[in-house]
């Protein structure tokens, strides 16, 4: 099915064109439609499944045919959980706004920068990304208002409750128009999100996409026995010897990411962390240089995950195991994108081995394990 089959306009067809969006993926052939028509969606797809796009393309051709909103008052509201994935969404809406007739204003409001910008360029907002935290302040400053919201969209809504916004989330809900477009989007559906979506959605159309069971299969995994006193030697070990030049290393906490980069500095690799206690002008910086292959190794929480996704990274190495096996499938998967191979690596303890038996069988894949002991 091409995308001119789903009535978006001839200017956002050329846009489409113009940045090699051949076909639709499932979750945009199906949501495209029902967003075109008003109805509230809940969509659950893996990321990179292209459920962004399949929200702001229909939704700036239906603010083609709404009246500019009153001063400070946003037309649609996208809640996400990070400011990198607020930054990733206001770009999309950019690169598809650029081709509209009438070009709509589009902003991203985040914290870990200064308040003043933002509330200078609320003016005139039609398109409102925001973090829940910063939204609220802004609301608090009388510096924009949500009573005339047509469309509230939560995404990656699973992330956001299981990193503790809901109380953030509720009180912006009930700020509100009760009569308005509801869009929720998800990687999974917990109960959490079940919560949400009794409260949120009316009649709507449910899109489930069922991760391919291959999806895996361009990542060599592999996994080492190490102990915890050996994880910094043997990672550096891995660096050199696989002479890796691009390496995404993920740590399960800020002060760990921290001392992980720390150590590799005073060997000679060149590192940098990546966390929620770094300023916004940091975190973009450093994804700049590591994008671009200027930075050889990244530390990341697994908060940060969600902002980072580049082409053909070689590598992906797990110093320690996260929580969830959804959160290691979600690392992992950083690397071995768009039919391009990939490795992760994880560093597992005695004390991690159940555990990664855990992760394994909910992947549905064995991962070979190796003891490091064996390796000079």
């Amino acid at each position: 099915m091409p995308f001119s089959s789903l009535g978006l306009s001839p200017a956002l067809q050329k846009a489409l064109e113009d940045q090699h969006f051949t076909k639709p993926t499932p979750i945009q052939q199906a949501a495209i439609p029902a967003i075109l028509s008003k109805k509230d969606v809940l969509g659950i797809a893996k990321t990179g499944s292209g459920k962004t796009a399949g929200y702001v393309l229909p939704i700036l051709m239906n603010l083609q045919q709404t009246p500019g909103p009153k001063n400070r008052h946003a037309n649609i509201l996208v809640l996400v959980p990070t400011r990198e994935l607020a930054e990733q969404v206001k770009n999309i809406f950019q690169t598809f706004n650029r081709a509209l007739p009438q070009p709509l204003k589009i902003l991203a409001v985040y914290g870990g920068v200064s308040i003043n910008p933002q509330m200078m360029g609320l003016q005139g907002i039609n398109v409102l990304v925001a973090t829940p935290g910063r939204l609220l302040e802004l609301v608090d400053a009388n510096a924009v208002h949500l009573s005339s919201i047509e469309t509230l969209v939560l995404d990656e809504a699973d992330k956001m409750l299981n990193l503790g916004f809901k109380e953030e989330v509720n009180k912006i809900i009930g700020l509100l128009p009760a009569k308005r477009q509801n869009v929720l989007l998800s990687a999974t559906l917990s109960n959490d999100l079940q919560h949400i979506h009794q409260i949120l959605l009316h009649n709507p159309v449910v899109i489930k996409i069922e991760a391919e069971e291959d999806s895996l299969d361009d990542i060599t995994q592999v996994a080492y026995i190490v102990s915890e006193e050996k994880k910094g030697p043997f990672l550096r070990y891995l660096i050199k010897h696989h002479e890796m030049k691009q390496v995404l290393v993920f740590a399960s906490s800020v002060h760990q990411a921290e001392a992980i980069v720390n150590k590799l500095r005073k060997n000679n690799i060149e590192a940098r962390a990546i966390h929620s206690k770094k300023s916004q002008g940091a975190r973009t910086d450093m994804l700049t240089l590591f994008k671009s292959g200027k930075l050889r190794v990244l530390v990341a929480t697994d908060l940060m995950a969600r902002g980072i996704d580049i082409d053909a990274l070689p590598f992906v190495i797990n110093y320690e195991l996260p929580r969830s096996p959804k959160d290691y499938v979600h690392r992992i998967g950083r690397t071995g994108r768009a039919g391009a191979a990939g490795d992760a690596i994880s560093l597992v303890s005695q004390n991690e081995l159940h555990h990664f038996e855990v992760i394994q069988k909910k992947m549905g894949k064995q991962v070979n394990l190796i003891d490091s002991e064996n390796i000079p």
